[in-house]
């Protein structure tokens, strides 16, 4: 028989009612009704072509067959739980690795992990300064992304999206707001330019000028006074959304740490 074609639910509810003799007593390891368990039954014996039971006035008895097959089904169970375990284990595994930009790492990410590591001393992190990095490539767990939303990946929220001014003078760009002076004022009306959101913030304090960034990131440097924010919130699609492919998503550690980094 094929290994596509394997009975493996019925095979499960044999090995039950082997155990046990008993068709309620397999029933009720299995949450299910004696019933669901007689017609399991009957169906792999359609399937293989025997006989597995028969009834006795002492109760049910395994047939020859059933013997014959029942020692090889238990040893594949086992290998089946070694399998899973091995599957969970790593999955449960204590190594993260992160990609984002380095400076939503160094303002608003790195105390998070640091209080999330206080609660879990085994972890450990590896961090990737590639946001964009290929997931499968980079061996990524999760990454950070300035972005409208997650695109083809799972993703969540960091924060409300929005950006805030921050300095004074002559506007600096960076490649998250590259013409803060509107498009038709051209590259050259603007006298600072740098890489990032964070080298605009610290060239903002540094007095060389007023920048547009995101709010979350701009939010510890304002609270201790080390930059000022000039007017409200600015609106805007973009945003800083935690994001991975479905089956990364999907594991323990995983949700662990988006739960403790959304507040969930």
């Amino acid at each position: 028989m094929k290994r596509t074609h394997l009975p493996l639910n019925a095979l499960r509810v044999f090995d039950a009612a082997a155990r046990h003799l008993s068709f309620t007593r397999a029933a009720d390891e299995l949450a299910v009704t004696p019933a669901a368990v007689g017609q399991q039954i009957r169906a792999l014996e359609d399937v293989l072509g025997v006989v597995l039971f028969r009834r006795t006035p002492k109760g049910l008895e395994l047939t020859e067959e059933a013997v014959a097959g029942l020692e090889a089904l238990r040893t594949g169970f086992l290998h089946f739980e070694d399998a899973v375990q091995r599957m969970q284990a790593g999955q449960s595994s204590h190594v993260y690795t992160i990609a984002a930009p380095r400076e939503f790492f160094a303002t608003w990410l790195a105390p998070r992990l640091a209080a999330f590591r206080r609660d879990h001393p085994e972890v450990r992190f590896n961090m990737v300064s590639a946001e964009d990095a290929d997931f499968t490539e980079a061996n990524l767990d999760l990454a950070v992304r300035w972005t409208d939303g997650p695109g083809n990946l799972e993703g969540v929220p960091l924060g409300e999206p929005g950006q805030v001014e921050v300095g004074q003078g002559c506007w600096i760009a960076w490649p998250g707001d590259p013409a803060p002076q509107g498009e038709a004022a051209g590259v050259d009306a603007v006298p600072v330019t740098v890489t990032d959101a964070g080298q605009a913030m610290a060239a903002a304090v540094a007095g060389m000028g007023k920048a547009r960034v995101p709010a979350l990131l701009a939010q510890s440097w304002i609270e201790v006074g080390r930059i000022t924010q000039h007017g409200p919130l600015i609106e805007c699609r973009q945003g800083y959304w935690l994001v991975a492919p479905t089956p990364q998503w999907r594991q323990k550690k995983v949700k662990s740490l988006v739960a403790f980094l959304t507040g969930g």
